[in-house]
């Protein structure tokens, strides 16, 4: 499944959709593909974001609330001390009765995070940068491509320069890649269950990630109205934007300056 060791370049693409020349492929693009590392490394990120959320251990005991004991016909649990009638179970120790402590809050005994060691989840960013560029793993994620397109696909660094989403529209559509932002923005659907009113009703599929060599560039407000299309930078990549729950082989556009950066960065 991985880049044939013989194609050590790619063709770069221009603005108007025709090749320009070619640029050097970094080492990284030749790595072992390992799903299941890619995998790990995604439930890894996605449980680091989790926030343990439990009680005060000793809320609900902080109280004065005793109880009267017996001969007095009434029920034994503990109460609020008060001048007249004390008032029953208010602030009691015990959970059976109205205003009492919890039974059994949440704890913070369960281990969300499925830690991964750091050299497994980086050779995991270099699978996932690896899979960019096999056209099975793309199309295995259900990307659309065509029988011109191929991958790893470098666009030149005018792509930086666009900033209008019209633009930006028509240079897709000359590279063959809008199918594939049709796919996404067809693909929308609502949420069954609970969600719907927890602030994610919508499910929106992902598309193309555009990486550029800086985290700022006027293409990203040209592309940011497009369903399901990200724009980041190198120094930004992670396996979570190249393989969206786990499955590797994002349609990834490269600018040729991100290309020669990114042989800087990854080894």
């Amino acid at each position: 499944m991985e880049l044939s060791a013989a194609k050590r370049t790619a063709k770069v693409i221009g603005i108007d959709g025709k090749v320009k020349g070619e640029v050097e492929l970094p080492s990284v693009f030749f790595t072992e593909l390992r799903p299941d590392l890619i995998r790990r490394a995604v439930i890894s990120s996605q449980t680091a974001r989790i926030v343990p959320r439990t009680t005060f251990y000793l809320a609900g005991k902080r109280t004065s609330a005793e109880s009267l004991g017996v001969g007095l016909d009434l029920a034994r649990v503990p109460r609020v001390k008060g001048e007249h009638n004390p008032a029953s179970g208010s602030g009691a120790l015990v959970p059976n009765v109205v205003g009492g402590r919890v039974a059994f809050p949440p704890s913070l005994e369960k281990k969300y995070h499925e830690r991964i060691n750091v050299k497994e989840r980086r050779f995991a960013l270099r699978s996932a940068i690896a899979a960019t560029a096999n056209p099975e793993s793309v199309l295995e994620r259900g990307h659309i491509l065509t029988t011109d397109t191929e991958l790893p696909f470098v666009v030149e660094d005018g792509l930086k320069d666009l900033k209008k989403s019209s633009e930006f529209r028509e240079f897709l559509k000359k590279v063959s890649l809008y199918y594939d932002v049709l796919r996404a923005k067809e693909g929308i659907r609502e949420r069954s269950g609970k969600g719907k009113r927890r602030g994610r009703r919508w499910i929106k599929p992902k598309s193309l990630l555009i990486v550029l060599d800086t985290s700022e560039a006027p293409i990203r407000l040209a592309s940011r109205n497009f369903t399901g299309i990200d724009c980041v930078g190198v120094s930004e990549l992670n396996v979570e934007r190249l393989a969206p729950g786990g499955h590797p082989g994002r349609l990834t556009i490269w600018t040729e300056s991100a290309i020669r950066k990114l042989g800087e960065v990854y080894w």
